[in-house]
């Protein structure tokens, strides 16, 4: 089993535009980043500061519990895939803008499943409504402060 790292997160991202969007065309720089550990964003999308042809980069985030084995690969695949459907109707990428807003009318799972991804986007909706609370219970525990007491002291 290869360690969930750099490497890996970008050959997944390669892997996921060859086979799923080989029509987009990529015309910036792509990057794919593991960002923090968080308990309600799957994966983000957003441009840099870097200008490449004029264009600026356009910077993927995973969730950074990702890096977990025991989080199936199907999941970091469908989050992926979600972001190159942003990129593809033309939010944060040189692509022209298709729609008003970035998930109007469901249109991020009609485009996974014209994709060819239905069976990954169900997949992947069972396994986080079963297993995500849970696994984010035990992985990222919300921390909980003891409460001052306060004491008043009249003059």
């Amino acid at each position: 089993m290869s360690m969930r790292d750099d490497k890996w997160l970008f050959s997944k991202l390669d892997e996921v535009w060859d086979n799923y969007f080989p029509d987009v065309p990529q015309d910036n720089e792509v990057c794919i980043v593991w960002g923090r550990k968080a308990r309600n964003r799957l994966g983000s999308i957003k441009r840099g500061q870097k200008l490449i042809n004029s264009h600026p980069e356009t910077i993927i985030t995973i969730n950074g519990l990702f890096k977990d084995q025991n989080i199936p690969e199907f999941i970091v695949t469908g989050t992926i895939a979600h972001e190159l459907v942003h990129y593809t109707h033309g939010f944060h990428s040189p692509l022209e803008k298709q729609y008003q807003t970035p998930h109007a009318g469901g249109i991020v799972s009609q485009e996974l499943r014209n994709r060819g991804l239905e069976e990954a986007l169900k997949k992947q909706k069972k396994w986080l409504k079963e297993n995500w609370e849970g696994y984010v219970k035990e992985k990222l525990p919300r921390k909980t402060r003891a409460r001052r007491r306060v004491v008043f002291k009249w003059i």
